[in-house]
């Protein structure tokens, strides 16, 4: 069961501390991501010999999925938080020394396979809209590989999203941008259907620093 710092989300608290280390504080962060700015793309390669591309966005789904399905179409899922409060979670300020992060999804379905292996990315992206370039345009940094399971169908998992949030931070980017796809290995399959609705599953970052 995720933890999550209520007030925090609803806007009635800036920073939560944590705890103590040395002469300063650490604090813990926490924003859902905006759902208006989550989706996913599917590239499907008929027709040839350039395939097409379909964007979904999340505020019309409630979902984001990624993967690669039986008629060989691939998916690719786009999740953003906010660093800076702009949709009522905390603000991780610019400058700060981040100690963890990581993100809690509701997995709603795994289909193809019983062992999905998955590669998150860090990827800038407009949030006012997914386009066909932010399917394969180059990440700046990624995180990987680790797997889901069908095991995980109905619960919560945890991803740790350390080393993407300290790159975005170094950056002063504004916003974690994540892309999920499926690892480069031969013949993978397996597709993820991720919760992303606005309600207490939605996606979730926390981000300990000081």
């Amino acid at each position: 069961m995720r933890t999550l710092y209520i007030l925090a989300i609803l806007g009635a608290l800036a920073l939560v501390p944590a705890a103590c280390g040395g002469d300063r504080d650490v604090f813990v962060a926490q924003t859902l991501s905006d759902q208006r700015a989550d989706g996913d793309i599917v590239f499907s390669p008929e027709p040839p010999p350039n395939g097409t591309y379909t964007i979904s966005q999340a505020d019309a789904t409630g979902n984001v999925i990624f993967g690669i399905a039986a008629d060989a179409s691939e998916y690719r899922a786009f999740l953003t938080f906010p660093l800076d409060g702009s949709i009522g979670g905390d603000t991780v300020p610019l400058g700060a020394v981040i100690l963890s992060a990581d993100i809690e999804v509701f997995v709603t379905d795994v289909g193809q396979a019983s062992t999905v292996p998955t590669l998150v990315e860090l990827v800038p992206y407009p949030i006012t809209g997914l386009t066909s370039t932010d399917f394969d345009s180059l990440p700046i940094a990624t995180r990987g590989p680790f797997d889901f399971f069908r095991s995980d169908v109905n619960a919560f998992v945890r991803i740790d999203v350390t080393p993407l949030m300290v790159e975005a931070q170094h950056r002063r980017l504004l916003d974690l941008q994540l892309r999920f796809l499926l690892d480069f290995v031969p013949g993978v399959l397996g597709l993820i259907e991720i919760d992303d609705d606005l309600s207490s599953r939605a996606p979730l970052l926390t981000v300990s620093y000081r």
